[in-house]
């Protein structure tokens, strides 16, 4: 009962980012975008790991992130291995490759991929700050596996989303309508839910993405602040009188 817990919540904070990603960019935007070149060369470095441990017995023990071996490569190469066997793998790999692809459309290629890179080197540091390292860490990945970053990478979105519909908010001087009623919730949710995984089930997913949602934040206000005066379509909001 646990585990079944454990992998409906997991599942339900992606759906949140998934959603939310979708409400940042507006969902009727997304056909006829440019390719998304980060969640290609992600989404290809994974399909590549689940490749090389096909063919190559020895591919996990080399390459995944067990702090009993050493190797400063690890951190990063164990992203792109997989150990939830073939549903656990699938799944990291299509979330990577939806949340690369909106996280692209929004941040821009550069800024996609290093948003993914601090995913990965991170949160470990946070836990050693914090002290919530050890055997309850945040990283979810259990020494291999892309859902770390990809939950991180996720829930800068929602962090974005959520400072747009403030801002707009602000501006209009009045209470949100449903859709930012919606949007708030989506975005909200992502940290309120992260947390309580954290804290009730030690899901290192849901503090993975408390972290990211910061992050997606600050982000936000130094890279892109055009989106706080945006719609999602991109036009310009109007003024307040």
């Amino acid at each position: 009962m646990d585990a079944l817990v454990f992998n409906v919540t997991t599942a339900a904070l992606m759906v949140l980012m998934f959603k939310g990603g979708l409400a940042l960019l507006g969902e009727g935007t997304l056909r006829g975008r440019r390719t998304p070149w980060a969640a290609v060369v992600l989404t290809g470095l994974a399909l590549t790991g689940v490749a090389l441990q096909a063919c190559w017995p020895a591919a996990m023990d080399t390459l995944d992130a067990d702090p009993a071996r050493s190797g400063w490569w690890r951190v990063v190469t164990s992203v792109f291995m997989q150990n939830g066997g073939l549903a656990g793998g699938a799944w990291n790999i299509a979330t990577l490759a939806v949340i690369a692809a909106l996280a692209d459309w929004f941040w821009g290629t550069p800024i996609t991929l290093g948003l993914f890179l601090t995913g990965i080197l991170l949160p470990e540091h946070i836990d050693t700050l914090i002290g919530a390292g050890g055997h309850h860490g945040t990283d979810p990945r259990n020494f291999a596996g892309s859902s770390g970053a990809t939950y991180f990478l996720g829930a800068t979105l929602a962090a974005a989303l959520l400072l747009r519909t403030l801002r707009n908010l602000h501006r209009a001087r009045r209470g949100p309508d449903k859709t930012q009623r919606t949007e708030i919730l989506l975005a909200a949710g992502v940290p309120v839910l992260g947390l309580t995984m954290w804290f009730t089930q030690f899901n290192g997913h849901g503090l993975v993405s408390v972290y990211g949602f910061i992050l997606g934040a600050l982000a936000c206000l130094l890279a892109r602040p055009a989106v706080l005066r945006t719609s999602p379509a991109g036009q310009d909001m109007p003024r307040s009188a």
